[in-house]
């Protein structure tokens, strides 16, 4: 089961949590995209700049087609299940983004380990998309070493 599966809280109060999180937390430069397949929001903090963009199924993907019996849904109910899962995305996405500033007020993590992921590169590219292939590739090859508890000496 995903996390606030059947919530009813719409995208625009979720939208709206973020954006006052992120102020809360000294969020500044606040840009945002809410489009039919993505909400991006992006945001400076900590002398970094800060991006998180969470997908959407089209309302034409099989998910919204067939109901729990096998039955063809309506258009109506495959964009109220669309919808749906719109909805649920945006208060998972809020989870995360509360979860980040969390960790780094309570001391567990720094801020750039929390956030380097979604921390925007000179290229435009956040540190996760200019990594992810290489990082992918290294373990497909067997190129990085057996497990360690501690840091590379």
């Amino acid at each position: 089961m995903a996390y606030a599966e059947a919530t009813k809280v719409s995208v625009e109060k979720s939208v709206a949590e973020i954006v006052t999180l992120v102020r809360k937390n000294a969020g500044s430069q606040i840009a945002q995209l809410d489009d039919d397949d993505r909400y991006v929001i992006a945001f400076s903090t900590a002398e970094r700049q800060v991006r998180f963009v969470v997908t959407f199924d089209p309302v034409t993907h099989e998910r919204f087609q067939l109901d729990g019996r096998g039955s063809t849904r309506t258009a109506a109910q495959r964009r109220d299940h669309w919808e749906q899962h719109r909805r649920q995305r945006m208060r998972a996405m809020l989870l995360v983004i509360k979860a980040k500033f969390e960790s780094v007020e309570s001391g567990v993590e720094t801020f750039e380990q929390a956030f380097l992921a979604n921390v925007v590169t000179s290229s435009g590219a956040t540190v996760y998309e200019r990594i992810a292939e290489d990082l992918a590739a290294e373990y497909q090859t067997g190129a990085v070493r057996p497990l360690m508890l501690g840091a590379p000496q």
